[in-house]
């Protein structure tokens, strides 16, 4: 296919660069820290420090006595946020948006520049126009990763979220996956999936820069609608969470690439259902 090769060379680099940046943020935090408390799973992680085999009561004391702030890491804010640590939280959902959302969207670029070299619009740099459909389909998980920052700098200065960016409280994890299943199950949710199954050109016969960073925004947005709830479950399982942010990662390409009734309500079962049994736990007083 024309052009798809360069396209293919640039977006693995933007999503290698994400998957990097994200990966040097954890092995920084590996040797200094106890990996438990950045959420679940990522207890695996001690493996490689000083915490491997001990007690939760023996971790702490050494969180407590040792370790440095998170802000002695790559990447990660201080306790107390100042505006650098709310550009560097701003460049990390960045990173994330790069990691997770873009592979998610090469069902749709691919689509894209097919029908692109099969227009009589076509200019003759089918490569240029699709990638600036990805830019245009970056700038909205941009704008939502600014969102993402500021509720994460608001749920940390209420105490709600760590400095290693996991949930302190079982009513924020609970009433996150509760949104986040109950959205699988809207009519929102599904006009944005077949969205993104199908795609829908709005600007794919106007040539130039502008029409294809419109398009890109198009399918930004569908891609938002369908995948925002989602990635929002980072807040129930830890920000910084590796496992969750592959898993997760894998879980919204899948549900965009392969055409499916069950799966997209099988997430939103499993979501409802952890977050009942957190609701639960809170309302026992566990």
């Amino acid at each position: 296919m024309r052009g798809w090769p360069l396209v293919m060379a640039c977006l693995t680099v933007l999503v290698f660069m994400g998957w990097a940046y994200l990966g040097v943020m954890v092995a920084d935090m590996i040797s200094v820290m106890d990996m438990t408390e950045a959420g679940p799973g990522m207890g695996l992680f001690n493996l490689f420090n000083q915490y491997a085999g001990l007690p939760e009561e023996a971790r702490a004391a050494i969180a407590a006595l040792c370790l440095p702030t998170s802000a002695a890491t790559f990447g990660m804010p201080a306790a107390v946020w100042g505006f650098v640590d709310l550009l560097k939280v701003y460049l990390m959902w960045l990173m994330m948006a790069l990691a997770m959302m873009l592979p998610s969207a090469l069902p749709m670029l691919r689509a894209y520049i097919r029908e692109k070299n099969g227009t009589a619009a076509a200019d003759g740099d089918a490569s240029k126009n699709t990638l600036l459909v990805a830019a245009g389909y970056l700038l909205v998980w941009a704008v939502y990763a600014l969102v993402a920052t500021l509720a994460q700098w608001g749920l940390t200065a209420a105490n709600a979220v760590s400095p290693m960016m996991a949930p302190l409280s079982l009513a924020v994890s609970a009433s996150v996956l509760i949104a986040a299943g109950i959205y699988q199950f809207t009519p929102a949710k599904w006009a944005c999936l077949n969205r993104c199954w199908y795609p829908h050109w709005a600007f794919l016969g106007k040539s130039g820069a502008i029409g294809a960073l419109r398009e890109g925004v198009v399918q930004g947005l569908a891609c938002l609608g369908c995948c925002w709830a989602v990635m929002t479950v980072m807040f129930a399982v830890g920000v910084m969470n590796i496992v969750w942010i592959a898993l997760l990662g894998a879980i919204m390409a899948i549900e965009k690439t392969f055409p499916s009734f069950w799966f997209p309500k099988v997430v939103g079962v499993f979501c409802l259902a952890w977050g009942m049994a957190l609701a639960m736990a809170v309302a026992s007083g566990a």
